[in-house]
């Protein structure tokens, strides 16, 4: 069966599933594989759960013609996603970076679907199967496109953008994240900047910060080019306050004079920056993106705030690395409190300099005072410190539930597979 071929079966059938246990009435289920599952062997169950379809690329004992045997399922779903996405003809905005995508990503969205119908990637659906199944959730109706791109290697993004085939591109930033893939920080670089690869091969343009002189080097050779930041840039904004909430104040650019967000930190300026930026770019209008922002709340364990009795609760435990971390301790560092809590996963994907990473946000730490330093698993188990351990977010869990906390800050933070936000269960 052909692509163009398959594509007439979606049109019929246009919601796609890989994940059996989520199976909807009507669904195409594609039987995806890997070291640890083969979805071949729940082909047949699909179909009798009420699967339209299910591609497959094993022999199965069966003459259902609702299976559709084909060489490689990934790369169909991936095919199949290109020739959707081909028949639109509307912008499509790709975001990467090592830090702050996702809220980028969600900020863009809400500006954009302020103004125009607008489809973005959901959840953390940013990886080789992710990216695909959210171009293929685009509908008819749309008018403009965000896609999320997360990468801990190189070729990745290259890949990705051979499918998505991005008019516009933003990289939030190049910091210490899956070293361990890429290598060091000019391999995560040159990993992130196939996306800028990409725009300069197909006239695209760039949305780049300016305060980052490295990615005004890699943007070198992109004919269109929107800039924001902080100095010398057509967008230009800047921190009115970073307590409890973080304002900006745009100062060139747009007649905003200022925005109160719900988020936390001032790691949070490029971000709202490049939101702004990319609404004025496409003629959102002023007001729309203002209010737009400021009604944005994150969820999902991203600097969100909680509030418990008389204590605040800084929860970002999607994820880290070390140059998160490093802006969300020196962050929490500056808020105005008398007891501040630091209660830290251990960071993950760091290859061998994760023992040397851990070290140095131990001495950071050592910089300021705290009320209590809680360390977390990973590699913090193989530093020195005199500061309190556990082996698990379980163990932290149980420790804060004994502690009398009162009128007191707490930052919660650490790599996703430490699992940080199970502290503040029950």
């Amino acid at each position: 069966m052909t692509i163009e071929q398959l594509y007439q079966i979606f049109l019929q059938h246009p919601s796609v599933q890989t994940d059996s246990r989520k199976l909807k009435e009507g669904d195409i289920f594609f039987a995806l594989k890997g070291p640890n599952f083969n979805a071949n062997d729940f082909a047949l169950q699909a179909l009798k759960e009420g699967a339209s379809y299910a591609l497959i690329d094993e022999d199965i004992n069966s003459n259902d013609e609702r299976l559709i045997r084909t060489d490689n399922v990934l790369e169909t779903l991936q095919q199949l996603a290109k020739y959707h996405r081909e028949q639109f003809n509307i912008p499509f905005i790709a975001i990467t970076g090592s830090n702050g995508k996702t809220t980028t990503k969600e900020l863009v969205n809400t500006v954009l679907s302020s103004h125009y119908k607008t489809y973005t990637t959901q959840g953390n659906l940013n990886n080789h199967i992710g990216v695909p199944l959210t171009l293929l959730s685009i509908k008819k109706d749309a008018e403009i496109a965000v896609i999320e791109m997360g990468a801990n290697h190189q070729k990745e993004i290259e890949s990705y953008c051979s499918y998505t085939l991005p008019t516009h591109g933003i990289i939030t930033n190049c910091g210490k994240a899956h070293l361990e893939g890429f290598g060091s920080i000019e391999g995560i670089r040159k990993g992130k900047g196939e996306l800028f690869d990409f725009l300069k091969l197909n006239n695209g343009t760039a949305f780049i910060y300016n305060d980052y002189a490295y990615l005004q080097s890699m943007s070198e050779g992109i004919k269109n080019i929107f800039t924001y930041g902080t100095t010398n840039a057509t967008l230009i904004g800047e921190i009115k306050m970073i307590h409890p909430f973080l304002e900006v104040t745009i100062t060139k650019g747009a007649n905003i004079s200022s925005i109160q967000t719900h988020l936390v930190g001032d790691y949070n300026l490029p971000n709202v920056l490049c939101a702004v930026a990319v609404g004025k770019y496409f003629n959102v209008p002023d007001e729309k993106i203002k209010s737009s922002i400021e009604n944005y709340i994150p969820s999902n364990s991203r600097s969100q705030m909680i509030e418990n009795g008389t204590n605040k609760i800084i929860l970002d435990a999607y994820n880290a690395n070390p140059s998160s971390m490093k802006a969300a301790i020196e962050n929490f560092a500056q808020i105005p409190a008398e007891k501040k809590v630091l209660i830290l996963g251990g960071m993950a994907e760091l290859g061998t300099t994760s023992i040397t990473e851990h070290e140095v946000i131990i001495r950071l730490i050592q910089e300021y005072h705290w009320d209590k330093v809680v360390l977390v698993g990973g590699d913090f188990s193989k530093t020195k410190h005199s500061f309190i351990y556990f082996n698990n977010s379980i163990e932290a869990k149980e420790w804060l539930q004994q502690q009398n906390f009162h009128n007191t800050y707490l930052l919660i933070k650490g790599s996703r597979s430490m699992q940080m936000e199970k502290v503040l269960n029950n």
